[in-house]
């Protein structure tokens, strides 16, 4: 019989509902790693974190790693490869919970919404304060994948202006435009948003340096719901201290959690949130719809599995 572990420990429900759909699989749902288990499994269902090559390397049996996350940054990939398992993920779960965090924060920012709530708390009515809109302002999406293109579909209903930024430059739905990370910089100029939804890389880590923040508008706000390593703590702080953006959505860190000793938490100009962007009560049931469909795959012995993992780039 085919075996299954999982050291992700999900609510009963979603338990009780996978094995029913599948009878014929054997699954073990275990918090964290157990060795005897993890060896002993066909199939491997984790968040990613919790695998290393020695285990990797000594898993005779594993065939196919779920990874029940977007993120792959602590995947031991070339032990992966080395053993040709296949590896998966969840990508584009996120999607929903993250645009609409992302416009929040936008909302937030033209609707003055952090000194409404200040002035609400020490009963001060003052009708003075500079209300903008989304309307008509430009929005750069760093990485317009299945997130970046559903942040852009939803500023389109702002009548914002949009322009993506991927690898290869190719078109992407509700980009008005679009660039490549080679050549994204002409577009910085002009942008009153800059999002970036990239995932941690080798060709993404430090990815912006001050020259790029010299080059956007002082009105300018940044979003980082991506990762923490594309700028260094120490770049971004000074674009942020010579003002040289207006205000930065913080969302991922350098070193998580963020420590209460760091700068960020007391500036005025920036907004700390916990790495919490894509967290809500549908991402697990939205993650085992998706393990549920290339389980299917598998079983069957095919090969149109969903979001199969290019280990030389990392995503």
């Amino acid at each position: 019989m085919m075996k299954i572990y999982s050291s992700i420990l999900p609510a009963e429900a979603l338990q009780e509902d996978v094995k029913n759909e599948f009878p014929q699989v054997s699954f073990d749902f275990y918090k964290g790693i157990n060795e005897e288990l993890f060896f002993d499994a066909d199939i491997f269902l984790t968040y990613g974190e919790d695998l290393t090559e020695a285990l990797v390397e000594k898993a005779n049996k594993l065939k196919w790693i779920m990874v029940m996350s977007a993120g792959l940054d602590r995947m031991p990939f070339d032990a992966c490869k080395k053993r040709g398992i296949l590896v998966t993920n969840v990508r584009g779960i996120h999607k929903i919970p993250m645009a609409e965090f992302t416009l929040g924060m936008m909302l937030q920012h033209v609707k003055q919404m952090k000194s409404l709530w200040s002035n609400e708390q020490s009963r001060t009515w003052e009708r003075k304060l500079p209300m903008g809109e989304l309307y008509g302002k430009t929005l750069l999406i760093l990485g317009i994948g299945a997130i970046g293109g559903e942040v852009a579909r939803l500023a389109k209903a702002f009548n914002m202006r949009t322009i993506g930024v991927n690898r290869s430059g190719r078109e992407s739905d509700w980009a008005d435009e679009m660039y490549t990370m080679d050549n994204f910089r002409k577009a910085l100029p002009a942008a009153d948003f800059i999002v970036s939804v990239l995932p941690s890389t080798k060709e993404t880590k430090h990815f912006l340096d001050l020259s790029d923040f010299d080059l956007m508008k002082d009105t300018a706000v940044f979003i980082n719901i991506g990762r923490g390593d594309l700028v260094k703590d120490e770049v971004l702080l000074k674009a942020l201290q010579e003002k040289k953006i207006a205000h930065a959505y913080l969302d991922v860190f350098y070193i998580e959690p963020l420590k209460e000793s760091h700068p960020f938490w007391k500036m005025d100009n920036v907004t700390v949130t916990p790495h919490i962007s894509s967290l809500t009560k549908n991402y697990m049931p939205r993650s085992f719809e998706i393990f549920k469909q290339n389980l299917h795959t598998y079983i069957r012995n095919g090969t149109d599995f969903i979001n199969v993992i290019d280990m030389d780039r990392g995503y």
